[in-house]
């Protein structure tokens, strides 16, 4: 059974104080927060660190970043793309294929503090059940704005990527942005739990294709010390990569997570009194690769 929310996270705070059951969180926040002032404080008070968006930034005037999926529908609207947007993009896919792909999710993304936001309400309220669709949805619609690119010739996404419109809409003025990013905490609120992130968003989607082979991961390392409290399984975006690492032991199953969609946020450590989560290299040991040998990941 689903704890209530003022059980939520209670045996963690009662073992490790309340930092101790929320660091990680608060440490996504401050680099969301960071992230977004970056932006917001050329425009704002003419300090420029940052120039640019999430989709093309050059920091100092020499550290350029690209968005490697703006950058490919780019490539298939056929233009060509300027030599310091190409180096962007190789040092972001250096980046995410080396920390984890859906890390942008958890710690970059402006959207996911609406979300989470959203989602802590839900708990709150105690609002249960609501719609539902396949995860694999969110894959269709990345497969779905590529084509829109490649047959329109036009960047298509961008006019409604709720990841863009947050920040513009911050500098520029909401106006219609304010009914995508208001529908999707309605939606996540009362439609569907983590319905945006964990069903429909492409920007998710695509990440978590590079993190396939990312070098952290987190690990159930002391998963015989597991309670059964379930509060892991309420904090964690993306339920379903919990369950075999934390429960597989007598399946042959490491307590490694391997899954592309985990996003790297932390907050199963956090809320677990019992420590059970740890944040691991992809090549520790464990008791189902004793060797430390690099593990497949999930088909």
């Amino acid at each position: 059974m689903k704890p209530a929310d003022n059980a939520f996270a209670r045996e963690a705070i009662e073992a490790k104080g309340w930092w101790g059951a929320h660091r990680w969180l608060v440490l996504r926040r401050l680099v969301q927060l960071t992230v977004l002032a970056l932006f917001l404080v050329g425009p704002w008070f003419g300090w420029w660190i940052v120039k640019g968006n999430l989709n093309y930034s050059l920091t100092l005037g020499t550290l350029p970043l690209a968005d490697p999926l703006v950058m490919l529908q780019s490539l298939l609207t056929r233009h060509v793309p300027e030599r310091n947007a190409v180096i962007g993009v190789c040092i972001v896919l250096a980046f995410y294929l080396l920390v984890g792909g859906r890390v942008y999710c958890a710690w970059v993304c402006p959207v996911n503090i609406v979300t989470d936001t959203a989602s802590a309400l839900r708990r709150k309220l105690d609002i249960r059940g609501g719609g539902d669709m396949p995860r694999q949805t969110r894959y269709w619609i990345l497969a779905l704005i590529l084509v829109l690119a490649a047959t329109t010739g036009g960047i298509v996404w961008e006019l409604v990527n709720p990841v863009s419109l947050l920040p513009r809409g911050l500098i520029f003025g909401m106006g219609a942005g304010w009914l995508v990013i208001g529908g999707i905490f309605l939606f996540d609120l009362f439609v569907m739990k983590r319905g945006w992130c964990g069903h429909l968003c492409p920007v998710g989607a695509f990440y978590s294709l590079l993190g396939r082979w990312s070098l952290v991961r987190v690990s159930a390392t002391k998963r015989e010390a597991c309670n059964n409290c379930l509060d892991c399984f309420v904090a964690c975006p993306e339920q379903q990569v919990i369950r075999m690492p934390l429960k597989g032991a007598s399946k042959g199953v490491g307590p490694m997570i391997l899954d592309s969609n985990c996003t790297n946020c932390g907050r199963c450590i956090d809320v677990c009194s019992k420590d059970v989560f740890t944040f691991v290299p992809r090549f520790a040991p464990n008791e189902a690769n004793p060797t430390g040998a690099a593990p497949l990941p999930p088909q």
